[in-house]
């Protein structure tokens, strides 16, 4: 008898609908599967086996083979474990039910309970774009399908509480949010901004890439605090909106990374990666594509320490990126494309020994060797930086200070306020910050008075600025008369972009 049973696959950040068709025929007892099923799907059919045994049914003694259709689309992970132990049940006809309008998704263990499964945000939403009329998922995975609105979600701990439920001997357990779901952001153990000391012009270049989502390099001797105030740039970006963070749970939900007791992450990403990562772990990749770090600081913050310890071909793989906001991946089986919107935020030392121009301790390298290891960073990845701010020695004072200084709090309030103006501004477009802004809105919304374009006329031809700086100049212009609330950009809001601008360091 043959028996079809609807689960999905994931292509990327995508799902993709899998039948599940089994068929059983006399002969000498055997159990094959096909439709380019990955080891993890291969080693199913003994969980699968032990499941089906543990959980009280019968096992089939006959020719059992299992088809993953369609055939050419690559299978991969266990989420095919349940599918396939419903469909042998409904084969052997030790269950009767109509399962047509049903998607099942589960790994399961030998003694037939269900396991969190990857991915099942993305394969959720599929099934409720295709119009199915129930999803049944594995129990510690319920918060997560929920967040599909309008999907009819079915919890089950087990094979046997499935059997159950199909045979009527049960009620649905459908699965209904609650107010317990709606998570706050968990206490943070993030630097908060009021607890460094010193460096208020760096303090200010953060707030102004928070408000508009710019990239941020910040250069200075070692334990100037570049680290640290790095690491504080969270406690002033506001929360994401619900499409947001709909975004970035599908990422972590799909790279296995999604915390059991957060279906939804609320918090913006901080991603802080060491410079030894290989090229597929920054940008993702492997045989079948998964996200990187890049795409795992999607709407956050991709935090580069010692910026020029980072390969030359890393560094330069984020040049697509920054500018298009996305990744593709491409294999002999097809492309794949992962969002990475992201801000960039990378710390360095000036010269290997890191005291370059300090004022207070000598440096111990040749010129030859600053300039290699300052040209470690290329002209086009600079270019692509909104903010250079340098980070100076902190004097004694200033560390023995008792007074606290401006908290996070209230740099964010400042940050939201002008977050919001920009979602007014780009209200009906896929834009959300300033710094996403193309020529064609740079053109409409960065309107300046008179004298500010007097000042960027004579940038232009002393800095011999490229086309692309004219731009972000413009665009950073933007982000700071938004923090004041202004309609249109005045010559000392440009002043201050022009001045961020990086510069040539040897």
């Amino acid at each position: 008898m043959l028996a079809k049973v609807i689960s999905c696959a994931i292509v990327g950040l995508e799902g993709a609908i899998v039948e599940v068709e089994a068929d059983m025929s006399p002969g000498l007892p055997s159990f094959t599967v096909v439709g380019l099923p990955d080891a993890a799907v291969q080693e199913a059919r003994e969980r699968v086996r032990a499941a089906i045994r543990n959980s009280g049914f019968t096992f089939p003694m006959k020719r059992i083979i299992v088809n993953l259709a369609p055939a050419d689309l690559k299978k991969a992970g266990p989420s095919y474990d349940l599918p396939i132990a419903l469909g042998i049940l409904l084969s052997s006809e030790q269950l009767y039910a109509d399962v047509s309008q049903t998607l099942l998704l589960g790994e399961l263990s030998l003694d037939g309970s269900l396991r969190h499964t990857n991915g099942v945000l993305p394969m959720v939403a599929l099934a409720h774009e295709q119009g199915f009329s129930t999803v049944i998922v594995p129990e510690t995975d319920a918060k997560e399908a929920a967040l599909i609105e309008g999907a009819k979600i079915i919890p089950v701990n087990s094979l046997c509480q499935l059997v159950s439920y199909l045979r009527g001997e049960i009620p649905a357990p459908e699965y209904h949010p609650g107010e317990s779901d709606e998570y706050s952001p968990p206490p943070s153990s993030i630097t908060d901004l009021a607890y460094i000391k010193g460096q208020e012009h760096v303090k200010r270049a953060l707030e102004v890439a928070a408000a508009g989502g710019h990239n941020v390099v910040m250069m200075g001797p070692p334990g100037s605090g570049k680290t640290l105030l790095a690491r504080s740039l969270p406690s002033i970006l506001p929360l994401m909106t619900n499409e947001e963070a709909l975004e970035v749970t599908k990422i972590y939900s799909v790279s296995g990374l999604l915390p059991a007791d957060t279906p939804l992450m609320r918090q913006r990403p901080f991603r802080s990666p060491h410079y030894t990562i290989s090229n597929a772990g920054l940008v993702g990749g492997g045989h079948w594509p998964k996200p990187g770090e890049i795409s795992l600081s999607h709407r956050g913050v991709l935090f580069l320490d010692e910026l020029p310890e980072f390969g030359h071909s890393l560094l330069e793989t984020l040049r697509q990126p920054l500018e298009d906001k996305v990744i593709t991946i491409s294999r002999a089986q097809g492309s794949v494309s992962f969002p990475a919107n992201f801000m960039l935020v990378g710390a360095m030392n000036p010269c290997p020994c890191g005291y370059y121009g300090d004022p207070f301790r000598p440096c111990t390298c040749p010129p030859s060797l600053v300039a290699r290891y300052q040209r470690r960073i290329s002209g086009p990845f600079i270019d692509r930086v909104d903010i250079f701010v340098e980070v100076p020695h902190i004097d004694y004072e200033k560390l023995a200070d008792d007074r606290l200084g401006e908290k996070s709090e209230k740099a964010r309030a400042r940050v939201k306020a002008a977050r919001s103006r920009q979602y007014d501004r780009f209200s009906g477009t896929k834009l959300t910050c300033n710094s996403e802004m193309t020529p064609a809105e740079v053109r409409e919304f960065c309107q300046t008075e008179e004298s500010a374009q007097s000042l960027l006329k004579a940038a232009m031809k002393q800095l011999y600025l490229s086309a692309r700086a004219f731009h972000r100049i413009l665009k950073l212009a933007r982000t700071i008369a938004d923090l004041e609330n202004a309609d249109i950009i005045k010559a000392y809001h440009l002043a201050e972009a022009i001045q961020y601008r990086p510069r040539t360091m040897v």
